[in-house]
């Protein structure tokens, strides 16, 4: 492993969430920053979202590194398509509750004697929610039915949902206005932008005692951030290889011939990610900048299309097939427009000499 070649303490770009190494990017400190204010309210909803692999659950896994354990009982909850009775079910477990055979209405003044002990010894209840884009509008509804419970005006629980961004648009939809009236603060994690790419990498790699070597040479996280879009856990990932592959081949230094390299194995080149809401289109020569030669005969063919690279598949890649495919489909959707522009603009260009005439 690389690990051991370049004398490293630990893995410093592992995909599960892990608190010590917490990196405040300017989106993730904003985001504990508004956990911080709905905490302090100690009522209602907290909504967090962001796309797969933005840091939800390294958020998370921070925030429960710094509470007061003895002031706050943290219930954190992986949620899956249940209905609105499972998921109260899975709030009493949380609870520590048996659930076995209880009819809702028992366990429902159970789950409130517990909450309302819990906060009479001066413990509040948190309760941690992911994956909310999963969860349909009856467990939804049951979530809100539960931060109903109250004692001397005291909410008994709070409730944090963290969700990929289709959860702002459920919040958003029919049925659900009570609940959005209660969300007292909301964030949507970023992706880093390029100037916090090389920190984010160096402060990983010295949380596991790297001193330098291998080291990463110029644009290489330039090049980095191009294939990951910014987003962590893309990060993580390209790094990894990176470093793997500096291993295998005793490099000293990482380039950024060496990430277009990896990347292109990975199948990233294919679907590298254009900055948001930016579209980008495809470097094509320009026939200005490419005239026919007096002695050369103007080719009439189109411009080829271009193949993107086949992707070879690996497994810790398997989550982001269908995100992957989709840039696909765009990218050679903007390359048929670049292309059209491209023939439009010869076919009017009368100084080129020649004309280009479609297929």
């Amino acid at each position: 492993m690389y690990t051991e070649t370049y004398g490293l303490s630990g893995q410093p770009f592992q995909l599960t969430p892990d608190a010590r190494f917490w990196f405040d990017s300017r989106t993730h400190k904003k985001a504990m920053a508004y956990l911080g204010y709905g905490l302090a309210q100690g009522e209602g909803f907290i909504t967090v979202t962001g796309e797969i692999g933005a840091g939800k659950s390294t958020l998370v896994a921070h925030l429960l590194a710094n509470i007061d354990r003895a002031r706050l009982n943290a219930i954190s909850l992986v949620s899956t398509q249940v209905e609105g009775d499972d998921m109260l079910r899975l709030v009493a477990q949380g609870l520590g509750l048996d659930t076995g055979g209880q009819e809702k209405a028992r366990l429902l003044d159970a789950v409130e004697h517990q909450l309302d002990g819990d906060l009479r010894a001066g413990k509040r209840t948190l309760l941690i929610v992911d994956e909310a884009q999963n969860l349909p509008v009856s467990a939804l509804e049951e979530l809100r039915m539960l931060s109903n419970f109250q004692i001397g005006g005291r909410a008994l629980i709070q409730i944090v949902l963290l969700g990929q961004p289709e959860f702002r648009d459920k919040l958003a939809g029919p049925g659900l206005e009570q609940l959005r009236q209660r969300v007292i603060a909301s964030h949507h994690l970023e992706a880093m932008g390029a100037d916090e790419v090389e920190a984010y990498i160096r402060h990983r790699l010295t949380r596991v005692d790297w001193q330098g070597n291998p080291e990463f040479a110029a644009g290489a996280f330039d090049a980095i951030h191009l294939y990951s879009g910014g987003i962590p856990r893309r990060v993580n990932q390209l790094a990894h290889r990176l470093m793997l592959n500096a291993a295998v081949e005793g490099a000293a230094a990482i380039s950024a011939e060496s990430v277009h390299a990896v990347a292109a194995e990975m199948g990233g080149d294919a679907a590298a990610p254009e900055p948001a809401r930016e579209e980008k289109v495809l470097p094509l020569r320009s026939a200005r900048a490419a005239p026919v030669a007096a002695n050369e005969q103007p080719d009439h063919r189109p411009a080829p299309a271009v193949e993107p690279p086949a992707y070879r598949p690996d497994p810790a890649f398997e989550q982001r097939i269908a995100a992957l495919e989709a840039q696909v489909v765009e990218q050679e959707a903007m390359l048929r427009r670049a292309l059209t522009l491209l023939v439009d603009w010869v076919e009017t260009a009368p100084e080129t000499g020649y004309r280009i005439h479609a297929a």
